[in-house]
């Protein structure tokens, strides 16, 4: 039987085919092999005489994400809050270079938007837009575009990412009218949130799936090659005009996207973001965001 990995605790997965579910081990064999069971893999089953569920074969991978761990997501739900905890801008440009990265849909939720004022939002969602990208204003706790959300989980299989305390559980809980995640508060004293999400899992809603995953501030990109990161930014569209055909917009002369840096068409905040990553990657240094 052919299904996909919902849940994995402890060494045994919950598979799903069809509407049954079997908790499964792992065959032997994959001791042997480098690849592991994920959330999201797709798999093939048999059940032996004592009806546990064997996982025989993992099929190919669409997406592969390594932290969180999870397999197969076609869209990322990226939440931050612009205040309580104040937003990180680098954070989230790194969390939507690893989207891109993946190749995933990618809709920005930014939560409790009932405590930011209208002059504090402006900025960072026109920049947002601007670049391309889908941007849904939630307040989770009192329902607002709850509704919104739920239109983009059907069809698709959503992972719901971003540091801690921004309120992915609490949106999770509010799309299914029930608590499927814990949920945690904000600490007074770092203003960033605890860590409450125990495992990844892939939860069943409509014709959807979604996994909420552990809220983390560390993100490292030190396994992207210099040349990888700048097809990550869909802000540097008019690269095709740089003087030079493999231009990184660094340092090379003639770069179309520098140019469009000094005249305002590509966000300077976000440019900077690129350099400092290419030159983190270069000099091989690692830092915590």
């Amino acid at each position: 039987m052919e299904g996909i990995i919902i849940k994995g605790v402890g060494g045994l997965y919950t598979v799903k085919v069809g509407k049954e579910h079997y908790v499964c081990k792992v065959r032997g064999k994959f001791r042997y092999t480098k690849v592991t069971p994920m959330v999201g893999d797709r798999v093939s089953i048999i059940l032996e005489e004592n009806d546990e569920g064997v996982i025989e074969k993992i099929h190919e991978r669409t997406t592969e994400l390594i932290r969180p761990v999870v397999a197969n997501v076609n869209q990322a739900l990226v939440f931050f809050t612009i205040k309580h905890p104040d937003l990180n801008h680098n954070l989230l440009y790194k969390f939507l270079l690893l989207c891109e990265y993946n190749n995933l849909d990618i809709v920005v939720c930014f939560n409790k938007m009932d405590l930011v004022g209208e002059e504090d939002n402006s900025t960072i969602i026109k920049i947002l837009r601007d670049v391309g990208y889908e941007v849904i204003e939630v307040a989770a706790k009192e329902g607002v575009n709850i509704d919104a959300i739920r239109g983009k989980i059907e069809n698709n299989i959503s992972v719901f990412c971003g540091p801690s305390g921004v309120g992915k559980s609490t949106t999770l809980n509010s799309i299914a009218n029930r608590k499927l995640m814990e949920t945690g508060e904000i600490s007074d004293r770092s203003k960033r949130g605890k860590h409450t999400t125990r495992h990844s899992e892939l939860i069943e809603y409509g014709n959807g799936l979604i996994v909420d995953t552990p809220g983390f501030s560390s993100l490292d990109l030190s396994f992207m090659d210099v040349d990888e990161v700048k097809e990550c930014f869909p802000d540097f569209h008019i690269e095709e005009n740089c003087k030079f055909s493999n231009c990184n917009h660094y340092k090379e002369p003639g770069c179309a996207v520098k140019k469009a840096v000094e005249s305002g068409e590509i966000n300077k905040e976000r440019y900077e973001f690129y350099i400092y990553t290419l030159e983190e990657l270069i000099n091989g240094r690692k830092k915590k965001w």
